[in-house]
Parts: structure tokens; sequence; C-alpha cells
């Protein structure tokens, strides 16, 4: 199969040239870029154009492509150049650039060279179909050490998960014994069960603070967010909460046990200079964490999320229909928008980049509305949402339009009694924007509803 690729991609440059009479960059590295495509999809990988990448020195440098895994790890890198270029002169500018040399191949489409630990470990002739299979099947086996790392930190991650969880459920249980505690608590379960879902009882609070502490450096770590569970309205009530019992033995046990995983999820998150690439990141360590976390779960609900182009097209298309049958854009004020299970808020954050800048801060501030249920996506999604509108607004806005909510029990919220102690003022605060939304006139509803198997 891999002979076959690089014979179809030969027969392509083949024709590209015969019918362009050139052989610039521009005009003939989509043949390349179409068969290292193909490979990395039968190797399980997927080839992104144009990611920017943080160089050793600080500098942003961009390779025409970027091998990534599932975990959104770089595993080799592509840069295209053309015969106008001395390519072994090319290789030294960039190289001097900071370009990444761990496992990068630079071509012209005459010539490929193959670098690897900053050495160069094979140059062949690209119309010599096996030489060039040999030197793809190189590139795409070769696993990065700081790669190697990242997994073999996953796996223990994943094999530490259950001791995490048992270390936490004990404390959390003891503390339970201390009334002060457990009046919070059992208070902040009856607002839960009318603020989130009905059905909320204290095994599932129980569940929410761990979950919270145990994701509280992912922020740090990918998005230098340091200051997010004490300015976030949910998380700094359940951080209070946390402090309680999450400090002294336990906290330092369960430090020494993720030191590792937060530690390469850091190193990883330092080399990523793109502000979406860092969204991806953070989404697959959400998914990878969640199936560690419960993985009865992940396969019940499923944890899937709907890719970026999807996205994009059901943007574009809604904002089509809206302006032929009622003569309205996305963009234009009074069109209020709702996504009613955000999960990471992809639809929000895309719809950000969609939206004008002119009109964006009336639209994020009074008319685009996201609710989720499960508390580790609503994290995820604010922060997103906040970033995605920080970097294109070049300043930061707390974003009050998310909700921690059911949004088929988002009815009819009343507050009952007085709302005191660690969790009066996250419920407060959670059931105003509830009751804002349900005040709102939302005209349209964006999203895609979880998957249920």
């Amino acid at each position: 199969m891999s002979l076959q690729l690089v014979k179809k991609f030969q027969k392509r440059l083949e024709d590209i040239v015969a019918y362009g009479g050139t052989r610039n960059e521009s005009s003939v590295r989509a043949a390349f870029q179409q068969l290292l495509s193909d490979w990395a999809e039968g190797s399980g990988l997927r080839l992104i154009t144009e990611v920017t990448q943080k160089a050793v020195a600080g500098n942003n440098v961009r390779p025409d492509g970027t091998l990534k895994d599932s975990l959104q790890q770089s595993r080799g890198y592509w840069e295209s150049k053309d015969e106008a270029d001395t390519l072994d002169d090319e290789i030294q500018k960039k190289l001097a650039k900071g370009y990444p040399r761990d496992n990068i191949i630079f071509e012209d489409s005459r010539l490929a060279v193959l670098m690897q630990n900053g050495e160069e470990v094979q140059r062949v002739d690209m119309g010599d179909a096996g030489a060039l299979a040999g030197l793809l099947k190189l590139f795409f086996e070769f696993e990065p050490p700081q790669v190697l790392e990242f997994r073999k930190a996953v796996d223990h991650f994943k094999d530490e998960m259950p001791h995490l969880l048992k270390i936490l459920r004990e404390a959390a249980d003891a503390a339970e014994q201390k009334a002060d505690y457990r009046g919070e608590r059992d208070h902040f379960v009856e607002i839960a069960k009318e603020a989130i879902n009905p059905d909320f009882s204290p095994r599932d609070a129980r569940e929410m603070l761990i979950q919270h502490i145990l994701t509280g450096d992912l922020f740090t770590s990918v998005f230098d967010n340091a200051q997010y569970h004490e300015d976030n309205n949910i998380a700094q009530q359940l951080q209070q909460l946390a402090a309680t019992f999450y400090k002294g033995p336990v906290k330092r046990d369960i430090a020494e046990r993720t030191k590792r995983y937060y530690g390469a999820i850091q190193a990883a998150a330092a080399q990523i200079a793109d502000h979406h690439e860092k969204q991806r990141f953070l989404k697959a360590l959400y998914e990878n964490f969640y199936r560690a976390y419960n993985p009865a779960g992940a396969e019940r609900l499923g944890i899937f999320y709907t890719p970026g182009e999807i996205v994009r097209f059901m943007i574009e298309a809604t904002d089509t229909l809206l302006e032929k049958h009622f003569q309205k854009g996305l963009a234009d004020k009074g069109v209020e928008i709702l996504d009613p299970a955000t999960g990471t808020g992809t639809f929000i954050t895309e719809l950000i980049d969609f939206l004008p800048k002119a009109k964006l801060e009336q639209k994020y501030r009074e008319e685009l509305h996201c609710n989720e249920l499960a508390l580790l996506p609503y994290y995820i999604a604010n922060l997103n949402i906040e970033a995605t509108y920080a970097q294109k607004m070049g300043r930061y806005e707390e974003f009050r339009n998310i909700v921690l909510v059911d949004t088929l029990d988002n009815t009819g919220f009343g507050v009952h009694g007085q709302q005191s102690g660690l969790f009066g003022s996250v419920t407060a605060e959670n059931l105003e924007r509830a009751k804002r939304q349900n005040a709102r006139p939302v005209r349209v509803i964006i999203g895609n509803p979880p998957l249920s198997r």
C-alpha cells in the first residue's frame, strides 16, 4: 500500500507539472501534501497544515505541515521548497530560525531529506518510489522522545486513577463527619437539584468536587491560567469546599502521584503557540481524562466532539438560511443564539471567530448563550470561550452567559430561601444566569446534542 501511495504521488506531480508548466512551491507541494495526508490516515495520524510552533528560542515558526496523533502531540513536520531554491541552503535557513529537528522532512519535489534527532538520516531522489517509501516509513514510525514520555505519563495517570479516586473519596467521606461540611453539602445538593438537575445527589456533589480537584492543574498547564479557579463562579466555591479536606497529607499524596502527568502536559503545552491548537489539545486531554475517570460513563454517554470543519459549515449554513428566510444574519442585533449542550464550547468559539469584530462585543455580552450539564466540559468551555474572545479582541472579558444546567430542565427557576454559605453565591449566580437566559428571546439554537448509544 505504501508503494502504491508513492506512485500515486509521482503521477499526480507529473500531471501538475505537465498541465501547469511549473515546479514552483505553491503549485507542486499539494501533491506531496496529499501523499502525507493519505499515509497519515492509514497510520492513525493526521497532517495539519500551517500550525504555528514555539521554537526553543521562544520565537514562532510555521512548518508547512505538522503530523498530529490522537492526543494532539506533534509527531513530525514537513517543509516544502521548490526548484528555484537550493534545498541545502533552505534547510540551514529554516534550522537557524528554530524549525524543529526531531523528525522533519525537507523536500523540493525532486529531493527529500529526513532529519531525526538533529541529524540527517536519509536523502532520496523522489523519483525513486522504493527509496521515497522507505524514507516515509522511517518518518511515520518515529516517535520523538517527548511524545513517548507524554504517552508514558498518560498511561501512568490511567494506572493511578483508581488510587487517586480512592484517596479523594475517602477524604470527602471523612469530611462528612463534620456538621459544617455536611450542612453546606446538603444545602448545595438541594439548590443543585433546582439549578442543575432534579436528580442531583450527595454522591454527585462529591464526584463534582473530586473532578474539580483533579483537573485544577490542567488550566494552569495549558492556558497559563492560574486564576481560573479563583475567578469562575462555579470553581471558586468548589475550591473553598474542597479546601476543607484537600490539604496536608492528602494533598501531598495526590500531588506526588500526578506530578509526572501534569509535568508532561506543561511541557507539551509549552510547544503550542497557536490558540486553536491549545483548544484541541485541551479537548483531547479531557477525553483522555474522562475515559480514565469514568470508562463506563464515557462509553455510555459518548465524549466525542463535532469536528471544526462541520461546526463551521453548520454556522455558515445557519447564517445563509437566516438571510434567506428572515433577512437577518447571525451577526445582526436581536438574533440571540443558544448552544444547549456546549461540551467544550466548540460552537461558541467558532461563532466568535465567525462574527465580525465590530459586532462581537455586543453579541458576546448579550446574545451568545450556552449550557453544559457536566462540570469538566463546562470548565473547559468557559476557558475556551474567554480565551478565544481575548485573542480576537485583544482584551479579556468574562463570559457571563454560560450556565451549568440541564437545558431540558431549564424552566421556571426560583431561588427558595436565603442564599448563604459556601455554595450560596455559586448557585445564586448560576440561577441568575439561567433565569436571565430564559427571559431572552432566543432565535437560533445551534449545536450537536449529546451522543447516546
